[in-house]
């Protein structure tokens, strides 16, 4: 087999892609949950409603929200509701915009947090204080919006949560424990959005981008209860030997630990007595879509989890073996095999290159695949069509990629150990460049096999 055909591989690997990326679209997903009939409000599966809500009951209906999905939930929500929305602010990453008819959007930081990101989420609290008994909040959240919500607790200064977000990125944390301290040095996270808005009711549309689809970590969990506790933080600090912890943020940790601060909200609290909350989209409906789009084009197609997680290299290595097994066996599929995978994985910095999970995956993938017949094409990326700090989704590598990069005196070791992925596939042209998507379920990961 030559270049051709692992041309109509890589073609059909992005469509692949595309089609799960289009299946998980934050406008649509909101139309699909949420149904309006005059002043009757449906919630859930079509035909099947989890629950209903009567419009008239209500003086103000208000939207808030922050994450990288929010503008075009914000759309949809205002196709449905129109005039009966008073008012609405969200926020949202830079570049995310999709421009709802009212709404007012701040565009924001991620993933560090930035003023504009304060600003806006200190006008969305401001709006939740004045909430009262007969007001009705509909909160949109996404990935990414923990970043964009952003309110330092305390005394705490935004350069300080700057700094501790930027060493738990480059730690390796999981964004389960990035955002438990997220919450604990946060005024915004963790519940208390919910504790500001009582007595208000909320409803709570959430697309989630965290393994397991846990409510309390996707986007911290403005309005929902928080598990964790200022001794988890501590535990974290730990585990990762984190150092330099700015003062302000190490002496608020301390007095929440002294019980000298308040918890955040717990489960069981009067607050969450009025809020409802729903996902309404996630990674495994990407990945269902991919299946379905794989089989479409010939593969034979197996999902393998949408609960993937780990040391980024590793997760390369475990699918690389996956491929060799398809190659050898024809276990667990024969080819043609479309094998996907989700989830999020993580990487430890040690180099100081550009890159993101998804670039350095099929980096450490394509040093694996070097030896394979040209019969592989590996892709990885993230729904959100951002990468890391990056103009890219992912990348999208085979058997040849190497070859490219050798071709032009390139050593691609080099590049992974530098944590440089971005400049060596931009090289090889093995960049997977989609622009923001306005959505985000974390990432998918496609192996063909022919």
């Amino acid at each position: 087999m030559n270049e051709q055909p692992l041309g109509a591989m890589r073609s059909s690997a992005r469509e692949i892609f595309k089609r799960s990326v289009e299946a998980v679209d934050p406008y649509m997903a909101v139309k699909r949950f949420v149904r309006r009939e005059g002043n009757s409000l449906s919630l859930g599966i079509k035909d099947q409603p989890t629950d209903q809500f009567d419009l008239k009951r209500y003086d103000r209906v208000w939207l808030v929200g922050g994450g990288k999905a929010t503008a075009p939930m914000a759309r949809a929500m205002e196709e449905l509701l129109g005039e009966k929305i008073e008012r609405g602010m969200i926020n949202v990453k830079y570049g995310f915009i999709d421009r709802p008819g009212f709404t007012e959007i701040t565009e924001a930081g991620h993933p560090l947090p930035d003023q504009n990101g304060v600003d806006g989420t200190r006008k969305i609290l401001g709006l939740l204080k004045d909430a009262s008994e007969g007001d009705l909040i509909f909160s949109l959240i996404s990935g990414g919006g923990s970043a964009l919500l952003p309110q330092p607790a305390g005394n705490i200064s935004l350069s300080e949560m700057q700094e501790l977000t930027r060493k738990l990125l480059e730690c390796g944390a999981s964004i389960d424990e990035i955002n438990i301290l997220r919450k604990h040095i946060s005024s915004s996270k963790g519940g208390q959005m919910a504790r500001t808005a009582f007595p208000a009711t909320t409803i709570n549309l959430m697309l989630s981008d965290v393994v397991g689809d846990k409510i309390d970590v996707i986007a911290s969990g403005p309005f929902t209860p928080d598990s964790s506790t200022f001794e988890d933080v501590f535990q974290i600090l730990k585990k990762y030997n984190l150092k330099g912890i700015p003062a302000a943020i190490h002496k608020h940790l301390e007095a929440g630990r002294e019980g000298r601060i308040p918890e955040t909200p717990k489960e069981g609290e009067a607050i969450f007595d009025r809020v409802f909350n729903y996902i309404i989209g996630s990674n495994i409906l990407a990945l269902e879509a991919a299946k379905e789009k794989g089989r479409k084009l010939g593969y034979k197609t197996l999902i393998l989890s949408s609960m993937v997680e780990g040391e980024t290299r590793e997760v390369a290595r475990v699918h690389t073996a996956i491929a060799k097994e398809v190659l050898k066996t024809g276990r667990p599929l024969a080819p043609p095999a479309c094998i996907i995978s989700g989830g999020e994985t993580t990487v430890t910095i040690h180099g100081k290159g550009l890159g993101g999970r998804n670039q350095e995956f099929c980096l450490a993938a394509a040093l694996d695949l070097a030896e394979l017949p040209p019969r592989v094409v590996i892709l990885s990326g993230g729904t959100d069509g951002n990468d890391g700090p990056t103009d890219a989704a992912g990348g999208i590598v085979d058997p040849y990629t190497l070859r490219r990069a050798r071709e032009m005196g390139i050593e691609a070791h080099d590049y992974l150990q530098n944590n440089d992925a971005y400049h060596l596939l931009e090289k090889t042209n093995d960049l997977l460049i989609t622009g923001p998507t306005n959505t985000n379920v974390m990432d998918v990961r496609l192996v063909l096999v022919r």
